[in-house]
């Protein structure tokens, strides 16, 4: 693998780190800036906002540039965004600052899956895009915990000088081990970029990471009352336990990179099958405090085993004109965290139960399964109509079709 995936894993890193840290800082702040903790909230709205406006939005106005030129101007922005978060002397201008912080999110990992895929062989593409992606599933891991503890002791502010200090070094690692020539300037530009959004194929793609990692977020989003209340461990135990998460995350994201080579479809419909049925035993798991923990690691792994399938698919859904199309797909995952959360908080508010959230869930995973039924009959109908123009996706060869060497 290309040592220039690890730039790009170090952007996610700091993408990663400050997109998840203010859950942890939102009392510090709220006492800082004399505000309550719902209406501190709002700035993780703030951010995701801006991810869901800045990936298509970005992505469509940077068609012309190089695509190295553009990952580094993006995580310019993003150095910019939390620089502004860490000097806003009040709430209104925090929210601006993390709206901005958001803004480059999305379009550096669209822009960023397709570098990583162009750097390698067609059957490395997912892998590639899975180390990319390590750097967001270990941000979890390490990044947020630590940034976390910064903010506690040196002060909230710290914790967004922290971040754009990783945004620095990501900038030198880009400009120094992204070549020139694997991140030319698209050909196809925006006329080419928009036409790719008018395939049905690439919707449903879209529309399988939104039912895929809303299932995910429905019950994710909850997981701390279902471990306190059901499971019946102490506040203080929960980050470590979210830890776990992480290291599911980590670990389904390189499975789920590797067994993409061999069968993207198959990768994909595995891994929603088992999130389907993790979310639906979360009910029977939270009774002990070992199944709870245990399903908190396999929820993070089955989720994750998806990332990197959901990406390329959507990529290769849109071959002539990918920056958009896969930068789009950024902000579907950020539409399946907020409609995800809402579908769950629906569950507990009509009373169903502290888990209910999961089975939520495991719902929503089950209407994944289907959209990716519907886009794989899609395809095959596409290749009936069309015999003899089958090819070679993420390096599995159709049956029946020999790999040509030379």
């Amino acid at each position: 693998m290309p040592l220039a995936l690890l730039a790009l894993a170090v952007g996610a890193f700091g993408i990663g780190t400050t997109e998840f840290v203010m859950m942890g800082l939102l009392p510090d702040v709220a006492d800082d800036l004399n505000i309550s903790i719902p209406t501190a909230g709002h700035l993780v709205s703030a951010y995701a906002l801006g991810v869901v406006i800045g990936a298509p939005l970005l992505a469509a106005a940077t068609t012309r540039m190089s695509r190295r030129s553009v990952l580094i101007a993006l995580m310019a922005l993003f150095v910019l965004g939390n620089a502004l978060s860490a000097v806003a002397p009040g709430e209104i201008s925090l929210l601006a600052a993390r709206f901005v912080s958001g803004l480059p999110h999305g379009a550096f990992f669209g822009v960023g899956a397709v570098v990583a895929t162009g750097m390698v062989a067609p059957e490395r593409k997912a892998r590639s895009v899975s180390l990319m992606f390590l750097g967001l599933t270990v941000a979890n891991i390490v990044g947020v915990p630590a940034a976390t503890a910064m903010g506690q002791a040196l002060g909230w502010r710290a914790t967004f000088l922290g971040v754009s200090a990783i945004g620095v070094a990501a900038i030198a690692a880009l400009a120094v081990l992204i070549p020139r020539e694997n991140a030319p300037a698209p050909a196809a530009g925006l006329r080419g970029e928009l036409a790719a959004l008018r395939s049905l194929p690439v919707w449903l793609a879209l529309g399988t990471t939104v039912a895929g990692f809303g299932a995910l977020f429905a019950a994710y989003s909850y997981i701390t009352p279902m471990l306190t209340d059901a499971a019946g461990f102490a506040d203080t135990s929960v980050t470590l336990l979210l830890a776990l998460f992480g290291v599911g995350a980590t670990a389904g994201n390189l499975l789920g990179g590797r067994l993409a080579d061999h069968s993207l479809r198959g990768t994909l419909f595995g891994g929603l099958a088992a999130l389907v049925v993790v979310l639906a035993l979360f009910p029977v798991l939270m009774r002990t405090p070992v199944t709870a923990a245990t399903s908190v690691a396999l929820l993070g792994m089955a989720a994750f085993v998806t990332g990197s399938p959901l990406q390329l698919m959507v990529m290769e859904k849109a071959t002539a004109a990918p920056s958009l199309a896969s930068s789009a797909n950024q902000a579907a995952f950020n539409l399946a965290n907020a409609g995800g959360a809402w579908i769950g908080g629906l569950a507990l508010a009509a009373g169903f139960g502290v888990t209910s959230p999961a089975l939520a869930g495991s719902a929503l995973a089950v209407l994944g399964l289907g959209v990716a039924g519907a886009a794989w009959a899609v395809d095959r109908r596409s290749a009936a109509s069309a015999p003899g123009r089958d090819r070679v996706v993420a390096g599995h060869v159709p049956e029946g079709v020999e790999r040509v060497r030379g």
